[in-house]
């Protein structure tokens, strides 16, 4: 299958298959969702088994339950699929002298070790098949910086990098490569860090939305995951063929300043 077509319900992925990381909850759980409407058969990898087998028996997909702060564990792994979507990610506010520098490599080593090493796993049979589609959930973040985050921002920076080089590389091979870039969006990483966020900037929890989480942005909502995911599926249809090494922002205006 080397073309896809448009369906009266979006684009037609049946015959596709789609790796999604972090896919037990919010978006890449959104992202699964999306990708599976759409007929592609979605491996859903988290570390969290019970929430990947919960998503993968909503999608009618297959559950994998990985660590990928464990790159050599990753490493022993064999994937295959048509459409990546490295979106896994995690969060840890604090400032710089204060940050734990285990804590550092381990975010580098989810956000950009494990999707290097998903890419290199995947390109191949992309290369074989003469088609594939990698998406890269980065973040505003990996555009622009915030205190307190200098690991978040290091790593979301570096997946701007591999997601170009590997639009480079892939293009000739039929193979895009994209990054999105949200601002806050709904999730249970974004509500986990308002404690930190509180704390970080000496103000109560009940402020944090308002007055770190959104005071750049022109839009003042935090995103839902299914916005974000209705992009991701674009960025795998038939018109954005030629579509590649780019990066999506959907940060309500806050990288227009």
């Amino acid at each position: 299958m080397t073309e896809q077509l448009i369906t009266g319900s979006g684009t037609d992925l049946r015959g596709r298959t789609a790796l999604v990381t972090g896919a037990a909850s919010g978006i890449g759980a959104a992202c699964a969702r999306a990708l599976a409407r759409d007929g592609a058969h979605v491996l859903v990898l988290d570390r969290d088994a019970e929430g990947a087998a919960a998503v993968a028996a909503e999608v009618d997909g297959e559950a994998l339950a990985v660590d990928l702060g464990d790159p050599d564990g990753l490493a022993e792994h064999a994937f295959d699929a048509d459409i990546l979507v490295n979106n896994a990610g995690i969060q840890t506010v604090a400032p710089i002298v204060d940050f734990d520098p285990i804590v550092f490599r381990r975010m580098l080593d989810i956000m950009v070790t494990a999707p290097f090493l998903l890419i290199r796993a995947v390109l191949p049979g992309m290369y074989e098949r003469g088609w594939g589609r990698i998406v890269n959930i980065s973040s505003v973040h990996g555009l622009r910086a915030s205190e307190y985050k200098s690991a978040y921002v290091t790593a979301k920076h570096a997946l701007e990098g591999l997601s170009k080089v590997t639009a480079l590389e892939g293009g000739p091979h039929g193979v895009t490569s994209n990054c999105i870039n949200p601002g806050y969006v709904n999730t249970p990483l974004v509500q986990k860090q308002i404690a930190d966020q509180a704390r970080a900037h000496g103000i109560q929890e009940s402020e944090v939305v308002e007055k770190v989480m959104l005071v750049e942005a022109a839009i003042k909502r935090l995103l839902e995951p299914d916005e974000v995911a209705d992009l991701a599926r674009w960025l795998c249809g038939p018109t954005a063929g030629s579509v590649t090494g780019s990066s999506y922002t959907m940060d309500g205006g806050w990288s227009a300043r």
